[in-house]
């Protein structure tokens, strides 16, 4: 049998046959907005159907070796950018003079320049992805591992400053890249594994930082901490350089005959074996005017007020609520602890039910409710459970808005364009976010507190909007179309509608928005 199955009747070129490479690329323009498949390269995608098994066991090596790597990344890259919050109540306030407006600063200076090079997302379709992986990585590693051995409040900055700039071309384009080696259905749970590293790194950082500044070391706790923190970091650059796979047909951990499915299954969703090496700058236009990009920045925007305020200003609000500083560090760990858990478990029920919009609704109701509860009430008890609420309805939406995102565009350009512009305007949202807990509101921090409970709740009337808007454009596009179901089933020749389509993530006659 081998890897395909054919049926007996002679076939034209087909989705193996292109993975193959003895036929030409199929007659389909892979970025072209709204472009029609001709009827024969959707025809001829069910003379050839890849063999369940082996795609399972892709998938299966796609787990176990690109995921876990690009989420590890992430756990460092977050451990870095927030360990500055635990740094802070361990003595680096004290010895670097952090009066003032100055601690706020070290926060406002690394989102700027990260705001500033978000472009960078779309250097992933650019250079090879390894490549570029190792650049940034090795560049941020060093970064954070220098801020021990700042002097003055004026290193701080120039390390954070910097910092900003690397990190802005790691983590934003980790989902465009995850979209490259997964298919529609599969990419949001891997991306909310990946996304689940920011609570699970924020739990280790509580945690680290408790055994880190319980101690009595010669040099300052707050220096050790960065130090220890930073050089996790410059360990992986190697791996990076030697695991990262720039696509799934490149990946050494691959036999030959995965290798084909894995080009078959890039077929499927694309049209073409070949993802990195260019953009289509119409489609860059295109997606500047697609409202779909903006309901998806703004409500990035919306979460970012509360996910980025979240791990730098909990320590201390924890040691205010009158925990000692030490307790408040270790504290912090059970609630991000259990928001890892809700980011992985709301990412794969989204995907099975390809229901985002009412998962965000849900998650934004939940984390607003935590809101309410710590600014709303006296007791120390009740306000620790806000925090576990805030922090299993922040982290997980905004591991489900990314994917939407990716699910929502119909070319590799306009779905890059569309992480990019999320970014660039949802990494906005900590320039308000770690402004609006300043000292002089301690203990309680009432008015910041509020300000969050707003913003996501915002964010679940923004996915309520856009479901909606979506819901109308599927039901415009059956009417030009007929049926999804039907539109399958006729192309393929699958009475049940389950084969795939060839660029069937792209704009077509079967591409419907996941609600």
């Amino acid at each position: 049998m081998g890897i395909f199955s054919r049926f007996e009747h002679p076939a034209p070129p087909t989705v193996t046959d292109y993975a193959e490479g003895g036929s030409p690329s199929p007659p389909v323009d892979e970025e072209k907005a709204h472009g029609e498949l001709t009827d024969h390269a959707q025809a001829s995608a069910h003379h050839h159907h890849v063999d369940p098994e082996i795609e399972a066991r892709v998938l299966r090596k796609l787990d176990w070796r690109v995921t876990p790597l690009v989420s590890a990344l992430y756990l460092v890259s977050f451990l870095d950018r927030s360990n500055i919050g635990n740094a802070k109540i361990a003595g680096m306030s004290e010895d670097l003079v952090l009066t003032g407006n100055r601690y706020t600063w070290l926060l406002n200076i690394f989102y700027i320049t990260y705001i500033v090079f978000e472009f960078q997302v779309i250097m992933w379709k650019i250079v090879p992805p390894h490549i570029w992986a190792t650049i940034v990585v090795a560049s941020w590693g060093l970064i954070a591992t220098l801020q021990s051995a700042t002097m003055n409040w004026s290193g701080e900055m120039a390390c954070r400053f910097f910092l900003g700039i690397a990190e802005a071309g790691f983590g934003p384009g980790i989902p465009y890249l995850l979209s490259f080696f997964f298919l529609r259905h599969e990419v949001g749970l891997r991306c909310g594994i990946f996304l689940s590293a920011a609570p699970l790194a924020s739990t280790f950082a509580g945690a680290l930082a408790y055994g880190i500044t319980s101690g009595h070391s010669k040099l300052a706790n707050w220096r050790l901490l960065f130090l220890v923190e930073g050089i996790p970091t410059l360990l992986l650059v190697p791996v990076t350089f030697y695991f990262l796979p720039d696509s799934p047909d490149k990946a050494r951990f691959l036999t030959a005959e995965e290798k084909l499915v894995a080009k078959a299954r890039g077929v499927r969703q694309v049209g073409t074996t070949e993802r990195v090496g260019g953009v289509v700058w119409k489609d860059i236009g295109a997606a500047l005017l697609d409202a779909k990009c903006w309901f998806t920045a703004l409500m990035y925007f919306s979460c970012n007020v509360s996910f980025s305020s979240l791990p730098v200003f909990l320590p201390t609000i924890l040691s205010e609520m009158g925990f000692s500083a030490i307790d408040a560090q270790g504290l912090t760990a059970p609630p991000y602890f259990v928001s890892f858990l809700v980011t992985i478990g709301s990412t794969y029920i989204a995907d099975r039910t390809q229901q985002r919009g009412y998962m965000l609704m849900f998650l934004s109701c939940v984390g607003g409710i935590g809101y309410i509860l710590l600014a709303s009430c006296n007791s120390v008890g009740v306000r620790y459970f806000g925090v576990f609420l805030a922090a299993s309805g922040v982290f997980p939406c905004i591991a489900n808005i990314l994917p939407w995102v990716l699910n929502n565009q119909g070319s590799d350009t306009r779905r890059g364009m569309g992480i990019a512009m999320l970014n660039l305007i949802g990494q906005c949202g900590p320039l308000l976010g770690t402004n609006v807990f300043p000292s002089t509101q301690s203990p309680r921090y009432v008015e910041g507190m509020s300000i969050c409970a707003a913003f996501i709740f915002f964010n679940g009337f923004l996915a309520f909007c856009l479901r909606t808007l979506l819901k109308w454009e599927n039901k415009k596009l059956d009417e030009k179309y007929g049926p999804q179901l039907d539109r399958i089933i006729s192309k393929t020749g699958d009475p049940q509608g389950k084969e795939s389509a060839v660029s069937e993530e792209n704009y077509g006659p079967t591409f419907r928005y996941i609600l």
